[in-house]
């Protein structure tokens, strides 16, 4: 749930007059808008909590239930680091953690923690985010892509921390990081002095009736779901070493997950109470990012909701909640979705219904200026040089050294390879050509083209300049959600647009009515109507479309 740079950081408005109350017809309508006909084939178990309580579960293919119900347990992913950081936050009270603790206290002997010119890793760095520890331990070597946690060892786990050099005080960046979490989850296992399957059990599940929900064997009588990649096919369930798995290896159902976030709502009372109190409080801003105890933060002082995504190789998930509207949303998918988009905008509609319900990706046919226009030789971010070419009416994929694949297309304007879990996502640049970004694996890399204009890059255009009288056609305000508008200005002779609490953004013209904000990789096409008077915009970004009408 990395923040975006701007457009689409809808989740930080403050919130519209809210959505009425559903019932489970209500919940499952919603849902079916969601997915039904999703080229993913995936399965969603949601739940609102409000003054009842709905459930659903919902298909991409209305035949295909997948026999879920809402004690079929999913991979939460990483929603694990929200129940971590309640049995953090007890060991905080009974005086065995603090906050305030360096990183250093607590490494097995021999291990040194990194610093940034003297200034320590604290433990509320590694609870939000901001330590300045990478993604994963640099030594950490998957022996399975499928199950890549399954051969992490604690030499890897700790003996990684000798390959960081931390770029910036620990507290002044975020950046997401599973390898901080890793060494938090055994760290409050040593000093809990249980192994944290036990732990997490007898601290969290036993006390919020969680009886479906586990780390490693299931509890007799729980079926468990299958994942699934977002091509439709079946993957491995994934298994992480126990001290390390409140990173992200909970398994759990939606019944249980809804006693969950009753727990954070204070709808559901227990012993536990306190600690999860103490979670939800905000520890950082970092530049607009808040952050609690691995919950993330949006909206304003006393109606903030709290939000984490999990996902892991088959599965996704979302929990989100406003305590001051005691309303709040879980949603469980039996397929990985962090490539497209995850359940982010699905769950703010739930939430509060300013926001609209994304449509199902469908299958989609290409516009052949697209595919001339991608062909061509490109190189990742990371060095490796890929090539696209046209192949009739799809894109075909090779990377240096390896064989040729085939990718589909959405709705959503995202290419993906037939073969595999990934996802290629065109990005317009102000010059009206294009670059793209690799999604695969949880990473995102850019790709820039290397082959010179006329050399197998076909479709190779320029901006246009726009005339005063075309500049002013634009200008206007333009709501896509009750509370999130596109502010369009002209201002000397240079065309701009703002999001609500933004910064305005310079865009330039690539074809007749279609501008780009190359800066946040977004594509803006503006609607006139049969006079030829512009009366609305659509905002393409990170795979989603909103329509916004002209005020």
């Amino acid at each position: 749930m990395n923040p975006t740079i701007g457009f689409l950081t809808m989740s930080a408005a403050v919130f519209g007059a809210g959505t009425p109350s559903l019932d489970d017809a209500g919940l499952r309508a919603v849902l079916a808008q969601r997915l039904q006909g999703d080229r993913t084939g995936a399965c969603f178990a949601a739940a609102i909590v409000d003054e009842r309580v709905a459930r659903a579960v919902v298909c991409a293919d209305a035949k295909d239930q997948r026999s879920i119900d809402a004690h079929t347990a999913f991979e939460i992913g990483s929603v694990s680091k929200t129940m971590t950081a309640a049995l953090a936050a007890e060991l905080i009270k009974e005086g065995k953690l603090s906050l305030d603790d360096p990183l250093a206290k607590y490494l097995p002997d021999g291990i040194e923690a990194p610093e940034f010119e003297g200034t320590p890793i604290l433990l509320r760095h590694l609870t939000t985010h901001t330590s300045g520890l990478p993604a994963l331990p640099a030594r950490m070597k998957p022996a399975r892509a499928d199950d890549p946690y399954a051969s992490l060892t604690t030499e890897q786990l700790y003996g990684s921390l000798a390959d960081v050099r931390l770029s910036a005080a620990p507290g002044t960046r975020f950046a997401y990081s599973n390898y901080a979490m890793m060494l938090y989850s055994d760290i409050i296992a040593r000093r809990a002095g249980k192994p944290f399957d036990t732990l997490i059990k007898e601290r969290l599940f036993e006390p919020l009736s969680m009886r479906d929900s586990h780390l490693g064997d299931p509890p007799k009588g729980v079926r468990a779901a299958v994942g699934h990649l977002q091509t439709g096919a079946r993957t491995s369930a994934w298994h992480l070493p126990t001290n390390v798995a409140g990173v992200g290896g909970v398994r759990s159902s939606l019944d249980d997950m809804v006693h969950y976030v009753e727990a954070q709502l204070g709808k559901r009372h227990s012993a536990l109470d306190p600690a999860i109190e103490m979670s939800q409080r905000e520890l950082a801003d970092v530049r607009g990012t808040r952050i609690a105890m691995n919950w993330l933060l949006s909206g304003k002082e006393g109606a903030t909701v709290h939000a984490h995504e999990g996902g892991t190789g088959g599965f996704s998930s979302l929990v989100m909640f406003d305590r001051s509207r005691g309303r709040g949303v879980v949603i469980l998918s039996d397929t990985a979705l962090t490539a497209t988009g995850g359940l982010g905008r699905l769950g703010l509609h739930l939430l509060d219904g300013s926001v609209p319900v994304e449509p199902p990706r469908r299958i989609a046919r290409p516009d052949a200026k697209l595919l001339e226009a991608l062909s061509g030789d490109y190189r990742l971010d990371g060095g490796l040089a890929m090539n696209l070419r046209r192949k009739g009416e799809t894109l075909v994929i090779q990377a240096a050294g390896q064989s040729a694949y085939t990718m589909g297309y959405d709705s959503a304007g995202d290419f993906y390879p037939l073969d595999f879990d990934a996802l290629l996502r065109p990005e317009r640049q102000g010059d009206g050509n294009y670059r793209f970004t690799w999604l695969q694996g949880g990473g995102a890399m850019t790709a820039t083209r290397v082959a010179a204009p006329g050399a197998g890059a076909a479709g190779m255009t320029k901006n246009i300049e726009l005339g005063d009288a075309q500049r002013r056609e634009y200008v206007g305000v333009y709501p896509l959600t009750p509370t999130f508008s596109l502010t369009v200005t002209d201002d000397d002779g240079v065309l701009y647009v703002q999001g609500t609490g933004q910064q305005r953004i310079a865009v330039e013209a690539v074809e007749k009515d279609v501008v780009v904000a190359a800066v946040v990789g977004a594509e803006i096409h503006f609607e006139r109507d049969a006079a030829g008077k512009v009366i609305a915009l659509e905002l393409r970004q990170a795979g989603q479309k909103l329509r916004g009408v002209r005020q």
